[in-house]
């Protein structure tokens, strides 16, 4: 069964699932589309639903109310609010509270949490409207051209528990909806359709009335009363009312502009046609866009095919019609996708080529080829200020992001300017390229090169983009894809209760007393412990139980599982110990990593999450989300700010919070080690400094660190920086390593430790003397020497062999010693294995006769080989080398072997 066949079954009752009291009231009556078949309800009678209308309010808008998109927001506020909804701020468009998803696709995502595997709704207040921006990729392609598709738009989102305190079910919620479109924003009764339908969602779904004016989708209220899927769903516990609204289309039912985009983005539209010269042509683009955007889903054809058709309506060619909307759509298309990356910035997120990045570097790229197609200047950045001027007055949040927007769009239009030469390169010889490109090679570019196809149109390689492309490359990072895979779970643990977990109860506890509840094979199950599993990047404690060694300790659901190398039985009353040491060094890089995330995110800026983590005993390592590799300046700065916040030794308090109320009280910050799977959530607050959901184990204060030394730092993917770090004892011993190497050093250069650097820089000065001398040296000995090698040489069947093993010279020698002795014989093949470090160099000249038999580069690479490595060359001049020291006999037994058979 799927979303077809439900619409159906529960058509056949509408009385059960679509009748609410607002429609016997006021008179609508239920009606049949005679072109799809669908159900609707009206008061007057149609032949057919709205999906088969086209918008008639273009120009004429069908409400006593001109709102544009703050104002609709404002009255949308004010309707729900004076009816007893709570208003809530709106949730990042990063939706790191799901393992699933990106990004906020819709406004119910707020509110989803994921628990053993099952969908449950989560309400900071019942009823409440929240104005979300949510964030899709899926129509990238109809973005700008349709006057109505979005990558990112604002849900406003009217959701209530009906079975708790304060919530309602059908019958309230179309009252209120009826009463928005009505009272709100001035729409007549009669303009009203409900049609029924269907929504399936991610674990739940339920039927729904869309409500439409004019042949525009205002909203659509969900019923969500199932969970499963369609093929298998049960009745949920508590029935969820989830309306889903558009903002930018209550502005634009109101305004009657052209597009949506007219009236939603504000002075940003009017700002950026003032910017770029394009003029005017209000008539065309209302006669245009009022047809494309009521057709273009169910066109049968590609874009152009549509535009043409509307063209011949229009009583125009369409070169005269394509020339005209196209600086529009432009405009368009570079406001959203501006707009999109403002909010997808402001909430942590970065443009990089993984994960959901991807999506925002897709259409930032967009936005520049399209700026450069129509030899734009404007830029990116001075747009999303434009954005943010018009929008803090209902999201304050961005202006606190202005600079940080500015950065990384900057940043990213650089990169894009720098790979222009490569794109210019590709794109030239692809111009060559027979059959011409299909949407997977377009995909190949992308995905390996980073050009898009607006960019290939402009270079004149395609004439103009597919209409799947943006969706395809949509689908390949639509979502967050499956994690490391999860160990097979300890058969025979069933019905055991859960372990009582003392490490939270008292964190001092490294000796206790427990109960053996089940032997499973190496893994014990006690009915408490202060044994902390692996989770969350922590490595396990180790330690002993009666005398059986405790080596991995792992959470199997609710239970603590204890691998380990001896014998206990089922009911044994037992002791354990922790290791002490291992736990407090543990612990100690544990708070570290805390302490240095914040003081990486206050120097380097809002967009840094910690992206993973890896605590043990020696060492730390914190993964954090940045856009470049970081310079020696700036991990220094991250490490004295981590360092001051040690030496204030704040206090750590750690709190249990149901999971709504944290996240209210402190914010989506507290998701830096990924999603929580429950809903009593631990909370690590380092007072002042930083605030996370966290299961690890901590000091009491931040001064019982006592110091943290980044010992490195690394770009290991785009978009995530690593620092290896060391605390507390481990720095300590760090340090005492460096300053005894520093000794070593200073003690080599005859200097102390204070006078190492300028020591070591005479030292530097003096090698590059001797190095000028001994070159000059070589110009005089090595004719000489080359004379030497050339009598010396063993005679063979066709050429002169001369072959040595070297400790001592280098190969800057032999190369100059080679090059003389083939000038002197023609027929030698002069050949140097030379000892260098751990492995061997390998240097093979051939005289000018000798190349008729032998290649240089030839016996090069088989000798190479010999030694364990790979080599090549010319056939005068061949070099390679190896590791196998031992194997020099065999190699020069082969030198000679290939020199005798030439």
């Amino acid at each position: 069964m799927g979303k077809k066949e439900l619409a159906e079954m529960f058509s056949k009752d509408p009385d059960r699932y679509y009748k609410v009291s607002l429609f016997d009231k006021l008179g609508f009556t239920r009606q049949k589309c005679g072109k799809c078949g669908k159900h609707f309800w009206s008061l007057v009678e149609r032949q057919a639903c709205p999906d088969h209308e086209d918008y008639g309010f273009i120009g004429k808008p069908p409400t006593s109310k001109r709102l544009d998109y703050v104002g609709a927001w404002k009255e949308t506020e004010k309707h729900f609010r004076e009816n007893g909804h709570e208003i809530v701020r709106r949730y990042p468009v990063v939706s790191r509270w799901r393992d699933d998803l990106y990004f906020t696709i819709a406004s119910i995502v707020d509110f989803q949490r994921v628990v053993g595997n099952q969908i449950v709704f989560e309400l900071p207040a019942n009823p409440l409207v929240v104005p979300q921006m949510c964030l899709r990729f899926n129509d990238i392609e109809n973005v700008g051209l349709s006057g109505r598709h979005y990558t990112g738009f604002c849900m406003i989102g009217q959701t209530c528990n009906a079975d708790a305190p304060g919530g309602y079910w059908k019958d309230r919620c179309i009252d209120l909806d009826y009463g928005m479109l009505t009272n709100g924003l001035g729409i007549r009764p009669e303009e009203i359709t409900f049609v029924e339908d269907v929504w399936m969602g991610a674990g739940a779904f339920g039927y729904s009335l869309e409500y439409f004016v004019r042949g525009l989708e205002l909203g659509n209220a969900v019923f969500t009363e199932f969970e499963g899927n369609e093929e298998s769903y049960r009745v949920m516990p508590n029935k969820i009312i989830d309306m889903g609204a558009g903002l930018e289309r209550f502005s634009w039912i109101t305004m009657g502009t052209p597009t949506s985009y007219d009236c939603c983005f504000g002075p940003v539209v009017k700002k950026m046609l003032d910017a770029t010269g394009t003029e005017a042509a209000p008539e065309i683009l209302g006669r245009y866009f009022g047809a494309v955007s009521s057709k273009l889903e169910n066109f049968e054809g590609d874009v152009k095919a549509l535009k043409g058709m509307i063209a011949r309506q229009m009583g125009m060619s369409y070169d005269e019609l394509a020339g005209a909307v196209a600086p529009y759509e432009a405009v368009y298309t570079i406001a959203d996708h501006v707009r999109t990356l403002l909010f997808a910035i402001s909430d942590g997120a970065l443009p990089s080529n993984v994960g959901g990045g991807y999506n925002l570097r897709v259409i930032l790229r967009r936005a520049l080829s399209i700026m450069e197609r129509l030899g734009w200047t404007v830029r990116l950045e001075d747009i999303a200020d434009m954005h943010i001027d018009y929008l803090k007055q209902m999201y304050p949040e961005l202006e606190e992001h202005r600079q940080d927007a500015r950065t990384i769009l900057q940043l990213e239009s650089t990169r894009y300017v720098g790979s222009r030469e490569r794109m210019n390169a590709t794109a030239e010889s692809l111009k060559s390229k027979s059959g011409g490109l299909k949407v997977e090679d377009l995909l190949r570019l992308y995905e390996s090169d980073g050009i898009t196809p607006d960019f290939l149109v402009e270079q004149g390689v395609i004439a103009g983009v597919p209409s799947t492309f943006y969706t395809k490359l949509a689908e390949l990072h639509a979502s967050v894809s499956g994690g490391a895979q999860v160990a097979k779970p300890v058969a025979g643990l069933e019905g055991l209760p859960a372990t009582r977990l003392l490490y939270y109860e008292d964190e001092s506890i490294r000796e206790f007393e427990a109960k053996v509840l089940r032997v499973a094979g190496k893994h014990v199950v006690l009915d408490q412990t202060a044994f902390y599993p692996r989770g969350g990047g922590q490595e396990p404690d180790t330690g002993e139980i009666s005398g059986a060694k405790v080596v991995e300790v792992t959470k199997q659901g609710d239970l603590v599982l204890h691998r380990i190398e001896g014998k206990l039985a089922d009911g044994q009353v037992v002791k354990g110990m922790v290791n002490a040491r291992r736990r407090d060094l543990i612990t100690k890089h544990h708070t570290a990593t805390h302490v240095l995330n914040s003081a990486s995110r206050n120097n380097l800026g809002s967009w840094v999450w910690q992206n993973s983590a890896f605590k043990e005993e020696s060492y730390g390592r914190l993964d954090i989300t940045h856009h470049s590799a970081l310079t020696k300046e700036e991990a220094q700065r991250i490490e004295q700010t981590a360092n001051e916040v040690i030496r204030k030794n704040l206090p750590v308090n750690i709190n249990f919070f149901d999971r709504g109320e944290a996240e209210q009280k402190y914010t989506f910050r507290i998701y830096q080690g990924g999603v929580v799977p429950t809903s009593n959530v631990r909370i690590v607050n380092i007072e002042g400094w930083d605030i996370e959901a966290c299961g690890g184990t901590h000091v009491r204060r931040t001064g019982e660190i006592g110091m943290v030394k980044i010992v490195k730092s690394e770009r290991v993917q785009d978009g995530v920086v690593r620092l290896e770090f060391v605390a507390g004892e481990a720095a300590v011993k760090h340090m005492q390593n460096q300053d005894a190497q520093l000794g070593a050093i200073a003690q080599a250069l005859g200097s102390s430790k204070e006078k190492v650097v300028e020591s070591f820089a005479k030292a530097m000065e003096d090698s590059e003397d001797a190095k000028k001398k001994a070159k000059t040296m070589l110009r005089v000995v090595a004719p000489a020497m080359a004379k030497t090698a050339a009598e010396n040489a063993k005679r063979l069947k066709h050429v002169k062999l001369y072959s040595t093993f070297d400790e001592e010279l280098d190969d800057d020698y032999h190369i100059a010693v080679g090059e003389k002795a083939i000038e002197i014989d023609p027929e030698l093949v002069y050949v140097a294995l030379i000892a260098k470090g751990a492995g061997m160099r390998v240097i093979v000249f051939a005289g000018e006769k000798a190349r008729a038999k032998v290649k240089a580069g030839a016996v090069a690479k088989q000798v190479s080989a010999k030694l364990g490595g790979s080599g090549g060359g010319n056939d005068r001049f061949g070099q390679g080398g190896g590791k196998s020291k031992e194997m020099v006999k065999d190699a020069l037994l082969l030198a000679e072997e290939t020199a005798r058979a030439g």
